[in-house]
C-alpha cells in the first residue's frame, strides 16, 4: 500500500485505534508507528494507553495536554456565540480541530510519512481531522483503515482484535461507539441504532458523567458561574480557569441529572445517526450564558447573533474550524460579549436547568421602565410610534379598499 516508513496514529485506545497498530504494521510493510492520544480531558480513559500503545506495536505513545487549548480557543467562542446543531453541544467537534493540528505538528517533528485515524468512512470525525491536517500540513498523506480495511462491523473488529491478542476494555454486550472528553461523552451503537428503543438511562455502566434524571436527588443544588465579556471567570465565588469550571460544573450537573439528550442529528456525510449526549457542565452554561445576555445584549445584536449561531454551529459540525469565516464569526461573538460580564444563578433539580437570578454592571434593564407601578416613561408616546410604524399597514388597506 506504499513505501510509508513512519506512520503518526490518532489513538484512543479503543476498540478501532487498537487493532489499528498491528493492521498497519501487516498492510504498510511493518512501519514505525507513533501513537498520539490527544488529552481532551478523558481522564481515566488516557490511563494504561502507554503500555497497551507499545505492546501492541508502537514504538512510543505521546500524550499531548490539549484540555485547555480546547476550552479556551473553541468552546469559549463557541459558547459566545450560542452554538448549537440540532440541540447537540458539539462535544466531539469541538476536540477534533486541536487534536488534528497537533497530530500535523507531531507529524513534521517526528518526520513522518503519514497521518493514521481511526474514523469510520460513515462519520463526522473523518473530515474534522483531515481537515485540521491539511490547514496545518497540507501535502500530508492520510490512512483511514475503515475505507481500505475488509473489517466490516465492529464484531469483526473484535474478532481481529482476539486474533491478535489486542486486550479490550468492553465486550460484545457493552460494545457502544463512545468519545469522551471534558466537555461531553457520546453513546452510539447496538440498541440505539433502532430509533424505536427507549435508551436505558439507569443501565449499571451506561452513563458515566453522572446519573439518569430518576436518579438525581430530590432536593435542588445551586450554582453561581460569573462571566466577563462572555467568558467564564469563576464557579460559587471563586476564580477558576474555564476547564476548571466545565470540570466542577460537571460534578454538579452529573449528580443532577442534567445534561443528557437523545437525538437523531443529520450527518455531514447525508445520513441520519441517533446518539445520546452526557454534557452536564456544557448544559448549565450554556443556559446560564443565554440568561446573562438578555440583560445585556442589546436586541438587534442579540438577533443577529442568534441567527449566525447556526451557521457557526454548522462551521464546527462540519470541520471548518481552521478557516477565515471562522476567525469573522468569532470576532463578531467577541464584540457582541463585550458587556456580558456578571454573576448568573442556576439551580439543578432532576434534570432541569432553572434560572435563579442573575446581575450585571452592564445590565441593559430598567426596572423604573419597565414596572407595572409607577415611571417616569410617558406611555402617551407609543400612540406616535404606532401610527409611524403601522404606515404601510394602513397605506396597504387604503389601497384595497380604493382609498387611496
Amino acid at each position: 500500500m506504499g513505501a510509508i516508513k513512519k506512520v503518526v496514529l490518532a489513538y484512543s485506545g479503543g476498540l478501532d485505534t487498537s487493532i489499528i497498530i498491528p493492521w498497519l504494521k501487516e498492510n504498510y510493510d511493518d512501519p514505525e508507528i507513533i501513537a498520539v492520544s490527544g488529552n481532551v480531558g478523558q481522564a481515566d480513559e488516557l490511563e494504561g494507553l502507554e503500555e497497551k500503545a507499545i505492546k501492541t506495536g508502537a514504538s512510543k505513545l505521546i500524550v499531548a495536554d490539549l484540555v485547555d487549548e480546547m476550552c479556551d480557543d473553541v468552546i469559549v467562542p463557541s459558547l459566545k456565540m450560542g452554538a448549537k446543531y440540532e440541540k447537540y453541544l458539539l462535544g466531539t467537534a469541538f476536540a477534533r480541530p486541536v487534536i488534528g493540528k497537533r497530530l500535523a505538528e507531531i507529524a513534521i517533528e517526528e518526520g513522518a510519512d503519514a497521518i493514521c485515524h481511526g474514523c469510520t468512512g460513515k462519520g463526522n470525525d473523518q473530515v474534522r481531522f483531515e481537515l485540521a491536517v491539511k490547514r496545518f500540513a497540507p501535502q500530508m498523506k492520510i490512512i483511514a483503515p475503515w475505507r481500505e480495511w475488509g473489517i466490516k462491523s465492529r464484531d469483526e473488529e473484535i474478532d481481529y482484535a482476539e486474533a491478535h491478542n489486542v486486550p479490550l476494555k468492553i465486550s460484545r454486550e457493552t460494545n457502544y461507539s463512545k468519545d469522551k472528553n471534558l466537555w461531553h461523552l457520546s453513546h452510539e451503537g447496538l440498541d440505539l441504532e433502532d430509533p424505536a428503543n427507549e435508551p436505558n438511562l439507569d443501565k449499571p455502566g451506561f452513563l458515566e458523567m453522572g446519573v439518569s434524571p430518576y436518579a438525581a436527588p430530590d432536593t435542588p443544588e445551586y450554582v453561581t458561574i460569573g462571566f466577563e465579556a462572555g467568558k467564564p471567570v469563576s464557579l460559587n465565588g471563586e476564580a477558576m480557569k474555564v476547564s476548571e469550571i466545565i470540570a466542577g460544573l460537571n460534578e454538579a450537573g452529573g449528580r443532577n441529572g442534567v445534561g443528557i439528550i437523545d437525538i437523531v442529528e443529520n450527518r455531514l456525510i447525508g445520513m441520519k445517526d441517533r446518539g445520546v449526549y452526557e454534557t452536564p457542565g456544557g448544559t448549565i452554561l450554556y443556559a446560564a450564558h443565554e440568561q446573562l445576555e438578555m440583560i445585556t445584549v442589546d436586541k438587534d445584536t442579540l438577533h443577529l447573533k442568534q441567527k449566525l449561531a447556526v451557521d457557526y454551529a454548522d462551521m464546527i459540525y462540519n470541520g471548518k474550524w481552521y478557516s477565515p469565516l471562522q476567525e469573522a464569526l468569532t470576532a463578531f461573538a467577541n464584540e457582541a460579549n463585550k458587556n456580558v460580564t456578571g454573576e448568573v444563578k442556576m439551580k439543578l433539580y432532576k434534570g432541569n436547568v432553572i434560572p435563579a437570578g442573575m446581575t450585571s454592571p452592564c445590565s441593559l434593564y430598567s426596572e423604573d421602565l419597565v414596572t407595572f407601578g409607577e415611571s417616569d416613561y410617558d406611555q402617551r408616546q407609543a400612540e406616535g410610534f404606532i401610527n409611524l410604524w403601522g404606515l404601510p399597514t394602513v397605506v396597504q388597506a387604503l389601497l384595497e379598499q380604493g382609498k387611496l
